[in-house]
């Protein structure tokens, strides 16, 4: 396999080519309409403060935070598939963009 930024041989398993530090194509797939927040700070918000609805304050959601406050998470089982959507990177922000794993 060679570099496609500057042509130099590569191993097949390389992230990146040592010589320009350009990524090769076998990294993580990141979504053109991924968001700006943090999965790992909106899965563990969710997780401990679900129930409060944080997450969704977070993500820039602040009307569903607010009924989620209200009903405590729709008595948990609104912060139980809110948390199952973040795990599985379907959970969206506030301007409709995918929150998903960046690592």
């Amino acid at each position: 396999m060679f570099c496609t930024n500057c042509g130099k041989e590569l191993a097949d398993n390389a992230l990146m080519c040592p010589a320009c530090g350009a990524p090769t194509r076998k990294g993580p797939e990141i979504p053109a309409d991924a968001s700006d927040k943090d999965w790992l700070t909106t899965l563990l918000l969710c997780f401990f403060l679900g129930g409060f609805g944080i997450h969704s304050f977070y993500s820039g959601k602040p009307v569903i935070g607010v009924v989620q406050l209200l009903t405590l998470g729709g008595c948990g089982i609104w912060a139980l598939i809110d948390f199952i959507m973040i795990i599985c990177g379907s959970f969206r922000d506030g301007e409709g963009k995918v929150i998903v794993n960046k690592r």
